[in-house]
């Protein structure tokens, strides 16, 4: 036993002295490494030097005169457009892709060749998506939304629900997303787009009929609200003719009245909301908001003065030490020959 105890311990000293002798030999292997690239770099300081101005002074021009930007429109399709909406889309973004300049320029882009990339996606907002108080044709419409989106979930995670494709082409708005290779303007870009996507006599005549029916529902409303004036007015003169607060006391008292008065508040209200939905349904797709002409910073845009400079570095030491295995392999097959 003490003979096996002996031999244990003497195997475990040699493991660890030829442990650290190993990591003094990779930690000098390691010293000689840092040594001989701190000599490559002095050696060679002008060229190296020279290279990374040149990358630097590169780099700075190619931001400067190759910037990308974005441009983000926010629209929302009325009269179950959407469908209408992506496709047309769609059809834009396979035009740009194959570089087809003359139907870009047919729809009115002025400088087509600079449209890098166009696509879309909603604007995610369950929120409003089930509950929509703006939405004056449909509170029926908001339930089923909520049901809807309730047994999708269910039967899956409520994240993907939300941004799952079925659901999200029903959100109300929706954002296009533009890339250009340099500044464009709301004429020149913006509006031939929206005048395109606006495109569809099926949808021209649904917007005809929907806005004269909308102007109608309002008419009728304020007709109705002009009668409860009048009622409301013939009441207030016949309680001044009275001389006593009698009647009055016994019209507040009474729910036909009330009822009238929050019939009035209601169809005001219901008045409001089609006038707004008036300004939204000017359009077929229509424009809510847009932004333009954001640097794009993404990927190697506005990077180039910092990629460059280390991308010559790089080429210049591939290219050294491609030379230096290439000698020293021509050396050893000399040799080789030679022996």
């Amino acid at each position: 036993m003490n003979q096996n105890s002996k031999n244990n311990l003497e195997d475990q000293e040699i493991d660890l002295f030829q442990i650290s002798a190993k990591i003094n030999s990779l930690a000098q292997r390691l010293n000689t490494s840092i040594f001989k690239g701190i000599q490559f770099f002095i050696k060679r300081k002008i060229i190296i030097g020279l290279l990374l101005v040149s990358g630097i002074g590169l780099g700075y021009y190619l931001d400067t005169t190759e910037k990308s930007y974005d441009h983000r429109i926010v629209v929302k399709p009325n009269f179950s457009s959407v469908d209408f909406l992506y496709e047309k889309v769609s059809l834009l973004e396979s035009k740009v892709k194959e570089g087809d300049v003359v139907f870009l320029k047919s729809i009115g882009i002025q400088n087509p060749k600079n449209i890098a990339l166009i696509e879309i996606d909603p604007i995610v907002d369950i929120y409003t998506f089930v509950n929509d108080k703006t939405n004056t044709v449909s509170n029926a419409q908001n339930t089923q939304n909520f049901e809807l989106v309730k047994l999708l979930a269910e039967n899956s995670d409520i994240n993907k629900v939300v941004k799952d494709n079925t659901t999200s082409k029903n959100y109300y708005n929706h954002q296009i997303h533009i890339v250009t290779r340099g500044y464009v303007t709301n004429t020149n870009t913006i509006l031939p787009i929206l005048n395109f996507l606006n495109q569809s006599e099926y949808y021209e005549k649904i917007k005809k009929e929907y806005t004269s029916n909308t102007v109608n529902r309002i008419s009728k409303l304020e007709e109705t609200v002009s009668q409860i004036n009048e009622i409301l007015f013939n009441f207030s003169e016949t309680s001044k003719k009275s001389g006593s607060n009698e009647k009055l006391v016994y019209y507040n008292e009474n729910t036909q009245l009330n009822d009238i008065l929050n019939t009035k508040t209601y169809l005001l209200s219901e008045i409001g909301n089609l006038k707004v939905e008036l300004i939204d349904i000017q359009s077929i797709i229509k424009m809510k908001s847009f932004v333009i002409n954001n640097v794009n910073t993404k990927g190697t845009n506005e990077k180039m003065k910092f990629i460059l400079p280390l991308f010559f570095l790089f080429i210049y030491i591939l290219i050294y030490k491609f030379k230096t295995f290439y000698k020293k392999q021509l050396l050893k097959e000399q040799h080789e020959n030679a022996a």
